[in-house]
């Protein structure tokens, strides 16, 4: 027995490509931010502890990113602090909200996509053909981006 969810009105998801750039580029900066706050801590506790906490490093370098859209997109906002400020949030299939795991795990695709420029390329021709305008990562974890106006 299948059930189909029910889709979103195409206005939700027009035009945002361009907005979801510009929301990602406010993102890089308010990680980057964070990133250098978790630095500064891992430092100090590395002088403290010897050395030991600063194999903590590859840890805060890696994990910032994720946590971040995991704890902004997968919140009661369903939206990162970029995202807000562009009119856009994340919805799961059907309009569902969007959990932590699902956050998490969306973000993790990304970063992936976004080391590899081939992986990356595909990922953003899938949204530039797709009517919903859902990127590679996006169908993969069954998260859509909607304009939240």
């Amino acid at each position: 027995m299948s059930q189909t969810m029910p889709t979103l009105p195409p206005e939700a998801t027009a035009g945002v490509l361009t907005p979801r750039l510009f929301a990602y580029l406010i993102d890089i900066c308010v990680i980057a931010v964070l990133m250098v706050m978790l630095f500064v801590i891992v430092t100090v506790l590395g002088a403290l502890t010897f050395g030991l906490a600063w194999f903590l490093f590859p840890v805060v370098g890696a994990g910032t990113g994720v946590l971040y859209s995991m704890v902004t997109v997968g919140g009661s906002r369903q939206s990162t602090i970029g995202m807000r400020m562009l009119g856009l949030r994340a919805v799961g299939p059907g309009g569902t909200p969007v959990d932590y795991v699902t956050a998490a795990v969306h973000a993790l695709l990304f970063y992936v996509a976004a080391s590899t420029g081939l992986v990356l390329m595909v990922d953003i021709l899938v949204g530039l053909l797709r009517d919903d305008r859902r990127l590679l990562h996006d169908v993969l974890t069954g998260v859509t981006i909607v304009n939240a106006r």
